[in-house]
């Protein structure tokens, strides 16, 4: 069986967006929002296994990334911006009714799209994310602790002369990262690609940090906990038990929306969708289908 995909541009006030969509018919769409910020879509590709003849999965590139237009413009790189991204993509691609999908950054980007109170969203899953900077950022601390010493000693290092670029401490920061990013032995084409896609990353640098538990960006103090009671679209939140976003961040999210149900997978740190692809695609469907 043949599925269609369709690729192109969408204009929006700051500069061009690129989009792809996989599959077709009349079942409600999939919207997928990528993390980073600016990690573009590459990673999340495996959910191309959701699309079919009869519905749609739609990736796109945020601002600033992959594939789409990168001003360089620190202004321009906020949450509420991204917010308004996504209202704009609806629109341009008649996105009336969606699945929403967003995994880490995509998660908070999710969380805030959420309590703007869009209408036709019919399900929402939030991957390997959190309601709360500050609370993932504790529970990161609690995982460089467990590195190795050495490991440790020399992100400490680096981390007090604010030297992050430094070969010494990108070398011990992957250390970090085969532990809790991506488990698997070799790291796929796609994950490879986002991780050259955040490479010196003007959007990720500004919002996030210079890497994944170093958050110094304008996003440190983002804090929604005490909001997630106003989402009240089923949610299916999905977690690595080794996730840098850990299960604590994920239990957060699941105590504090109501109609919602939480996965941890196994074997997993924060690409489940990657590292044990079937059971998660598995789970994902049944869950889109049950709230069709």
């Amino acid at each position: 069986m043949t599925i269609l995909t369709e690729e192109g541009m969408i204009n929006i006030p700051e500069g061009k967006i690129w989009y792809r969509i996989v599959g077709s018919g009349d079942q409600i769409p999939i919207l997928t929002l990528h993390g980073g910020p600016g990690a573009g879509h590459d990673y999340l590709e495996s959910f191309e296994k959701l699309a079919s003849k009869d519905r749609r999965v739609i990736f796109y590139d945020q601002l600033g990334c992959g594939k789409s237009d990168s001003p360089n413009d620190k202004n321009l790189w906020h949450i509420d911006r991204s917010v308004q991204e996504v209202n704009l993509i609806r629109q341009a691609l008649k996105l009336d009714r969606i699945h929403l999908i967003g995994q880490s950054w995509g998660g908070w980007l999710s969380i805030e799209y959420m309590l703007s109170q869009p209408t036709g969203v019919q399900s929402l899953v939030l991957a390997s994310t959190s309601a709360s900077i500050p609370e993932f950022v504790e529970e990161a601390k609690k995982l460089k602790v467990l590195l190795p010493k050495e490991t440790r000693d020399t992100l400490e290092y680096y981390e007090s002369k604010q030297d992050y670029h430094n070969p010494k401490y990108e070398e011990a920061v992957m250390e970090f990262y085969k532990r809790h990013v991506c488990r698997m032995d070799v790291w796929p084409d796609c994950l490879m690609r986002t991780v050259n896609n955040l490479d010196g990353n003007q959007v990720y640098e500004t919002i996030n940090g210079p890497n994944e538990f170093t958050v110094i960006g304008n996003l440190k103090n983002w804090n929604r906990i005490n909001r997630l009671g106003e989402i009240n679209t089923p949610t299916l939140i999905t977690v690595g038990k080794y996730d840098e976003i850990t299960p604590k961040c994920s239990q957060t999210i699941n105590n504090g929306i109501k109609n919602s149900q939480m996965h941890i997978f196994q074997k997993s740190g924060h690409t489940a969708h990657l590292e044990e692809m079937e059971e998660y695609m598995e789970i994902v469907e049944k869950f889109i289908t049950k709230n069709e």
